[in-house]
């Protein structure tokens, strides 16, 4: 009987060129799976900052664009709007903001960096309706006492040209103000903060 003698080598060899064929084949059969856990490029696109351009937008104009799915308001308001703040907070539930969402360096009476310039989620904080925006004073519908700002006609909510809500109105808080930062006079980023001076 005659026995062929084992080669090792090649045993070896062959054993190595299978594990290296089935290891690219374990990672090309992995790929498509890798690849659905990654984000999208809209899903990316959607979480990143957007630019805003509001060297065209005119005092008591406001634009609409979209910041991770939400709509977000930018308003220029006039002197005559920001005259009329002061005058509602005693009809507002939270004027001072302190029970609101909003950057640290828009904490205050105007909500914004800049006095003219308001930026807000436009979802009402009250069950996520979109208010509309109503610069009139003293429209029929909203009585002697309105002097402009957003109403929710899905509730009732009413807020002012600041986002702060009423009291007596479904909402529990004042319009979320997104983080934001001015690039120059004329252009804003939302979805970054302010640096501070």
């Amino acid at each position: 009987m005659n026995e062929t003698p084992i080669d090792l080598e090649k045993r070896r060899f062959l054993t190595q060129t299978a594990a290296a064929l089935g290891a690219v084949g374990v990672a090309f059969a992995a790929m498509p799976f890798i690849g659905y856990l990654r984000p999208n490029h809209g899903t990316l696109e959607a979480a990143s900052p957007i630019e805003v351009d509001i060297a065209k937008l005119e005092p008591g104009q406001m634009i609409r664009v979209e910041w991770r799915g939400q709509p977000i308001w930018v308003l220029r308001r006039t002197p005559e709007m920001l005259a009329t703040l002061p005058e509602l907070e005693p009809l507002l539930r939270d004027p001072d903001s302190d029970q609101s969402i909003q950057p640290e360096n828009c904490k205050n009476r105007y909500r914004s960096i800049k006095p003219e310039i308001f930026v807000a989620v436009g979802i009402c904080t009250h069950l996520g309706c979109s208010p509309s925006y109503r610069p009139e004073v003293a429209p029929p519908d909203l009585g002697k006492n309105w002097l402009g700002g957003f109403f929710c006609p899905c509730h009732g909510s009413r807020f002012d040209l600041a986002g702060r809500v009423y009291k007596k109105v479904p909402a529990p808080t004042n319009l979320t103000v997104p983080p934001y930062r001015y690039l120059t006079d004329t252009r804003i980023v939302v979805g970054e903060e302010q640096e501070e001076a």
